[in-house]
């Protein structure tokens, strides 16, 4: 009995070590992220809000710093003519107001920062939701990130989809509603009232 269940037992294993194991193909691809980022329309659009908006209020700042310092060139063409007092005074205010227009220019860059931060933000994670939705799509089982913070060191050229996610990414951009362009216009239209 004992020999019986033996060789039973040695037939079935024998039976499954011959049996071949599926492989089924595992379909993989990869995105350049720092392409990605270049390219991607609304990425661009978002950029270019943000320098805007620092050309044109630093330009505000400009215009005080430039009136800081011609008050400056003027104090010390007036202090010998004015008295120790006087320029002690005024070179109190125009300390003053130096230090300030230096807490202007730190809160504007981070004012601009955290708002450009907050932005990029959602644009990151409503990107990574279409890439995930686009793997889902289209049978991809994994779809990696390659660009500045890479962790794959290899790829074949034929795994890259990032012309295909940008393509795809543009494309929802385009035909999604500008939210912003109306107010823009509305604000063109009143400053061109006054």
């Amino acid at each position: 009995m004992k020999k019986a269940l033996v060789i039973i037992a040695l037939s079935v294993f024998a039976v499954s070590c011959n049996k071949t194991a599926e492989v089924k193909e595992v379909k993989t691809a990869y995105v350049d992220t720092s392409v990605l980022m270049k390219e991607y329309t609304e990425a661009k659009d978002l950029e270019a809000k943000y320098k805007a908006q620092a050309e044109e209020k630093g330009r505000q700042l400009q215009a005080e710093i430039s009136r800081f310092k011609q008050d400056a060139a003027n104090f010390q063409s007036q202090a010998q003519a004015n008295g120790q007092a006087w320029a002690q005074q005024r070179g109190a205010e125009l300390q003053k107001r130096e230090q300030q227009l230096g807490y202007a220019q730190q809160a504007l860059a981070q004012q601009l920062q955290q708002e450009s931060g907050v932005e990029m933000d959602s644009l990151v994670s409503g990107v990574k939701k279409f890439i995930k939705d686009y793997g889902k799509k289209n049978g991809y089982a994994y779809i990696y990130g390659t660009g500045d913070a890479a962790s794959i060191l290899y790829a074949e050229d034929k795994f890259d989809i990032t012309k295909d996610i940008i393509k795809e990414l543009n494309d929802k951009y385009k035909a999604s509603p500008k939210a912003d362009a109306k107010p823009a216009a509305e604000t063109k239209e009143g400053e061109a009232k006054k």
